[in-house]
């Protein structure tokens, strides 16, 4: 006779296997995984979202799993089974009420959570400091970045103060890609002809990592970029030190960047005025405001104003 599990052995097998899953993410330590090591206010909002999501679904699968083996088990094919025998039963009320309630309540759960947390993170984050712009272009394949207030751009690098809002506006010159710097808030999307909004904030200084998450092409994989948080002194610093040694960036010299290609990091000390709102207009000009959600068509007008 062959050495079968039981159907309650399997089930403690399946338990066990979660129970080891979760233990050895907890003794690495989440920090391992850099989506869940938030080190600013919106990535803390949209940590805590999927920790809640994740709970809710290992809830759910762990019971449907148990259930499904049990059931399985139970009502097996042999001599020796004890289940009842009902040809004529079709219908129970409460499990119809427990199948069909228990997924309605967890919809409205995560829909008023997930709500709430997106209109949240609309807006800029609480803080006293005077929020900074930022003006991001996806190229092919690398991103542009340009500091309105400061007049100066870079290359796949991009420096902020430590605990100050920053406004992210993108856009694209390429095919559409997905900005995203994990560790400090989810993706945005950047696309031609729109200029996309994203609030984010790094609460301590610490080096992160960026890059595009959405596929455009042959070399979309290397479209990472690296961002620095630093103390206001120290952006003040990196500034004056761009401002000084590094060249200009003009309208024949972005026409050269905009062409596909990968680089390093490169930084110019000034660029054309109106360089972004050319960008942007040139296939569309359409500006999305998240938050009060308000979209203004035809000429963008390049306002940095939160």
């Amino acid at each position: 006779m062959k050495n079968k599990l039981s159907g309650w052995k399997l089930l403690m097998l399946i338990v066990v296997g979660y129970a080891l899953i979760i233990g050895v993410s907890v003794y690495l330590g989440w920090d391992k995984f850099i989506v869940l090591d938030a080190k600013g206010p919106v990535a803390e909002v949209q940590q805590k979202l999927i920790m809640l999501t994740g709970m809710i679904c290992m809830a759910v699968v762990i019971p449907v799993i148990g259930l499904l083996v049990f059931i399985v088990w139970r009502y097996r094919d042999t001599p020796n089974n004890k289940a009842p025998y009902q040809p004529h039963w079709d219908d129970s009320k409460l499990l119809e009420t427990i199948w069909w309630g228990i997924p309605i309540v967890i919809i409205i759960i995560l829909g008023v959570v997930t709500a709430r947390d997106t209109y949240k993170l609309a807006k800029p984050p609480v803080s006293d400091s005077t929020p900074i712009t930022i003006q991001v272009t996806s190229l092919d394949w690398k991103w542009l970045f340009q500091y309105p207030d400061q007049k100066i751009a870079t290359v796949n690098y991009v420096q902020i103060p430590a605990g100050v809002p920053v406004r992210f506006q993108l856009t694209s010159d390429a095919p559409m890609n997905s900005f995203w710097i994990p560790q400090l808030g989810g993706q945005e999307y950047s696309m031609p002809g729109m200029a996309m909004q994203l609030w984010l904030q790094a609460d301590k200084p610490g080096t992160y990592y960026g890059s595009g998450a959405n596929f455009s092409g042959r070399d979309f994989a290397k479209m990472n970029f690296v961002v620095e948080s630093k103390p206001q002194a120290d952006f003040n610093t990196w500034v004056k030190e761009v401002k000084s040694s590094s060249p200009k960036l003009t309208n024949e010299g972005y026409t050269e960047l905009a062409k596909p290609s990968t680089m390093k990091q490169q930084f110019y000390s000034d660029y054309p005025a109106t360089l972004y709102t050319d960008i942007v207009n040139k296939n569309g000009g359409i500006y999305m405001k998240h938050g009060s959600e308000s979209m203004s068509s035809g000429s963008y007008n390049g306002s940095t104003k939160p």
